[in-house]
């Protein structure tokens, strides 16, 4: 056999070692995370601060998210982040640890922050005695159990769609049973800006129909209201052949409302509404506070209500009185039921703006009910 001269053999070596020096370098293999942890610790010295540690494998970065609409607060590398709260309230901490391959796990936490300089206790603001000369005590929810009592109240969902879309008022609230809870002997209603169901916000509303509804009596309901631009809480009544009837024929009664806002939040509404030869009939009147808003201490909203009136009180000072003596006014001699709840938005109030902090809430000590004797 013939032997290659010594330089086509270098040349070959070299060509060789050339060709295997250009070799594109293989791509890492994207990775998902895994094994995510999460620890959260509120400060005991400094009010309102949030520490956030967490950990993954096979982890990028990390990401802390704040409430359902999920706002980016921080994005890191090491998993440890810090946020400080500025005002009491229920709140959903999101943590995500991102992967090379650009998808991530998450985890998230409600977490209910109640700030000193927030704080309003049960302590503060006017109660009302639990009887009264002439008078029987004939239903009350004190709300001491921790759970809210399904043999009295029942939980309205949904955006009123489709039989009244809005609930009437072009409202912007979706309502939920996860916003109401009971606990330190208080209801709580939570309005969140959160998208659910297609809406913005989410709240509740509860009612005792077919529960618990009365004709007459004195009815004191102890409440802290909630504030802000287009909030709109209220505590009222429902004639219970609405559903035969239909509104405003079956009447209504509304105990105290609130519209939200800025030189508002310190007035509440007392209004009946009824049915007049197939016309929509309204009157009421109002109560400001002569200092401070409703959402500073507790008050007292109540009504009493006979065969010939009904009167409205915030911490027993009647503001108004309408007469209900009438054949025109029949809507008003039939049991009623009790109505919960905190609108967003709608014809009324208006829509929340960037001045309306959430989540907003209200919160209800007692409702008693008294008949005369």
């Amino acid at each position: 056999m013939q032997k290659l001269p010594i330089y086509i053999i270098l040349f070959v070596y070299l060509l060789t070692a050339v060709v295997a020096g250009c070799k594109e370098e293989e791509t890492p293999v994207s990775q998902d995370p895994s094994e995510l942890t999460v620890a959260l610790n509120l400060s005991d010295e400094d009010e309102g601060l949030l520490t956030v540690t967490a950990s993954a494998l096979n982890t990028s970065k990390y990401q802390l998210l704040l409430g359902f609409n999920e706002t980016l607060l921080e994005e890191n590398t090491s998993g440890n982040f810090s946020y400080v709260f500025e005002k009491s309230g229920t709140y959903l901490i999101q943590v995500r640890a991102y992967g090379t391959s650009g998808r991530y796990i998450k985890e998230e936490i409600q977490l209910e922050v109640l700030l000193a300089s927030d704080a309003v206790t049960l302590q503060n603001g006017y109660v009302t005695p639990e009887q009264y000369e002439g008078y029987t005590l004939v239903w009350n929810d004190e709300f001491n159990d921790n759970e809210i009592n399904t043999n009295d109240w029942t939980f309205e969902m949904g955006d009123g769609c489709p039989d009244i879309c809005g609930w009437g008022n072009n409202e912007l609230q979706y309502y939920r049973r996860e916003n109401a809870w009971e606990k330190d002997s208080v209801l709580t209603i939570e309005a969140r800006k959160e998208n659910f169901g297609g809406k913005m916000y989410t709240s509740t509303r509860m009612i005792t129909q077919q529960k618990q509804s009365f004709q007459y009596g004195r009815i004191d309901i102890r409440a802290l209201l909630p504030q802000g631009q287009g909030i709109w809480p209220a505590l009222w009544m429902l004639g219970e052949d609405i559903n035969s009837m239909g509104w405003p024929k079956c009447g209504e009664i509304d105990i105290m409302e609130m519209v939200g806002g800025e030189g508002s939040d310190n007035t509440v509404h007392g209004t009946v509404h009824y049915d007049i030869n197939g016309n929509h009939v309204y009157h009421g009147g109002h109560k400001s506070l002569a200092s401070g808003i409703y959402a500073d201490k507790y008050h007292v909203f109540s009504i009493l209500w006979d065969k010939s009136s009904i009167k409205w009180y915030v911490d027993d000072a009647q503001f108004y009185t309408t007469d209900i003596s009438s054949s025109d006014t029949n809507e008003f001699h039939q049991k009623f039921f009790f109505i919960f709840n905190i609108a967003v938005g709608g014809n009324w109030p208006g829509s929340p703006d960037a001045t309306t902090s959430f989540p907003q809430q209200m919160k209800v000590d007692y409702i008693r009910v008294f008949q005369a004797d």
